[in-house]
């Protein structure tokens, strides 16, 4: 199905054929993108429990410095999604070409920051010895693949805004194999270790950047950027981190919440980091399907947002809503029922036994909220694809700072709940933050445009943001 087809589609087919035929694409991508830290967290846990702490430990400090690229890849989304919707193909073609320029200049900055200040950050979270030193060494190789993270982010937003998402796909099994084969070879033939991870990681993401930019390039991409006589254009910019900006101070925020949360899990010793690590990627695997339908629903509404059809933007939301709450269902039964043998595989190394007791009581209560991390993730693609991420960002921002540390610390220091403290405190969360967005829903600030796409500015070529 060529793109023009997938677009049709979307403004006019099968509500539940697109979610799926969107989504199905994403979710093997998520699942691909997920499988280079769980191959990773694998291979690392089978030399000791702290060389697996220290990649989870250091995993929120890269994030951080990531998010400004995630939050510029669903602003490209979103506003690609609805140019196209509105026809406006010429435009979406400079946005592109803007966008890119942008993300590429800012990965190169945070790449060299990051290197440079790696060891500050690690010491400031507190980290000392083995966990300190094996966590700087994963921490700056990853910041090297940055730039090559960032332009993946590109190909993303801008296959996804016309509704491709099989080829960023195909891209991310590619090199996903390759993850999968350099892993052993780098951490025990090269006896490289925990290095060995990142370096394996870090060459099957140049790969994959350096096939998918030759493709963005290619006659299919109807939108593809054009770098000839290229300048910067102040008016697009200012579009692109509008809308970025909220997703970028969400991700962000998240981030230095991870961070002071991985802080507050420290305290309880590396065994609970451990746990705390791999049931986050235990359940990151199960909630792909919830996630591929929020990132779908990004595309979608963005799209027909673009061509007035917000009837068909609600009908959208409802039916991704009920999907992931089925599917949320399902995995919290499974992951119920299946509890030990799902922790023993994952945890090769059984140099602690407290860890796999600490994983398997994180794994029940997160589980309960597993639909909840599905209404999340919808809440978070139907904001994001209209364009007004300022309520992701506040989902995003609040369900840490205002509700999940808040509440770690209350039983931290006034109960004796030990690590179940932040096992529920995560949970709980998730329900919160989720009749927060709903109540946003009902109250149709969402709706408002961000991009004008009507026929009067169709003659001047202008676009701008409604107020």
């Amino acid at each position: 199905m060529n793109k023009q087809n997938k677009t049709e589609m979307i403004l006019k087919g099968s509500i539940y054929k697109v979610l799926i035929t969107l989504s199905i694409p994403i979710m093997i991508n998520s699942l691909i993108q997920t499988l280079y830290n769980l191959v990773d967290g694998l291979y690392v846990s089978m030399i000791s429990s702290v060389h697996f702490a220290a990649t989870a430990f250091v995993w929120p400090v890269n994030f951080l410095f990531i998010s400004l690229g995630i939050g510029l890849s669903i602003a490209g989304t979103s506003l690609l999604s609805q140019l196209i919707g509105g026809d406006k193909i010429k435009e979406a073609k400079e946005y592109s070409t803007q966008l890119m320029a942008v993300t590429l200049l800012s990965s190169i900055v945070f790449t060299i920051m990051g290197y440079i200040i790696s060891p500050t950050i690690i010491r400031l979270m507190g980290a000392t010895g083995d966990l300190a030193e094996l966590g700087n060494i994963y921490l700056r190789i990853t910041f090297l693949d940055m730039p090559f993270m960032f332009l993946f982010f590109n190909i993303n937003s801008m296959m996804n805004a016309q509704g491709d998402t099989i080829t960023p796909t195909v891209l991310s099994g590619i090199s996903a194999i390759i993850n999968v084969i350099l892993d052993p070879i780098f951490i025990f033939t090269f006896d490289m270790g925990i290095a060995g991870a990142a370096w394996a990681t870090l060459i099957s993401r140049a790969i994959l950047a350096v096939v998918g930019f030759m493709m963005l390039f290619s006659e299919k991409n109807k939108i593809r950027p054009n770098f000839r006589g290229f300048k910067f254009n102040g008016e697009i910019i200012k579009e692109i981190v509008t809308v970025g900006l909220p997703s970028t101070i969400g991700q962000s925020g998240a981030s230095l919440g991870f961070i002071v949360l991985n802080g507050f899990i420290g305290s309880y010793g590396t065994a609970t980091i451990a746990a705390y690590a791999m049931v986050n990627r235990i359940t990151s695997l199960v909630m792909q399907p919830a996630m591929g339908l929020g990132s779908a629903l990004t595309a979608i509404v963005g799209q027909n947002m673009g061509a007035n059809q917000i009837d068909r933007v609600k009908e959208a939301f409802h039916k991704a809503l009920k999907l992931t709450i089925i599917i949320g269902s399902v995995g919290c039964i499974l992951l119920i029922v299946f509890d030990n043998p799902i922790i023993n595989f994952f945890m090769q190394s059984k140099d602690d036994p407290s860890v796999i007791e600490l994983s398997l009581t994180y794994l029940f209560y997160i589980s309960l909220s597993m639909p909840l991390m599905g209404i999340f993730s919808v809440l978070q693609g139907l904001f994001q694809g209209s364009g007004n991420t300022k309520y992701s960002m506040a989902m995003e921002v609040g369900r840490l700072w205002f509700v999940r540390l808040p509440m770690i610390l209350i039983f931290k220091h006034l109960t004796n709940w030990g690590s179940s403290g932040i096992w529920f405190s995560m949970s709980f969360s998730n329900l919160i933050v989720c009749l927060y967005g709903y109540w946003i829903y009902r109250g149709n600030g969402w709706q408002k445009r961000v991009i004008k796409l009507d026929d009067e500015c169709q003659g001047e070529g202008t676009l701008g943001i409604v107020e």
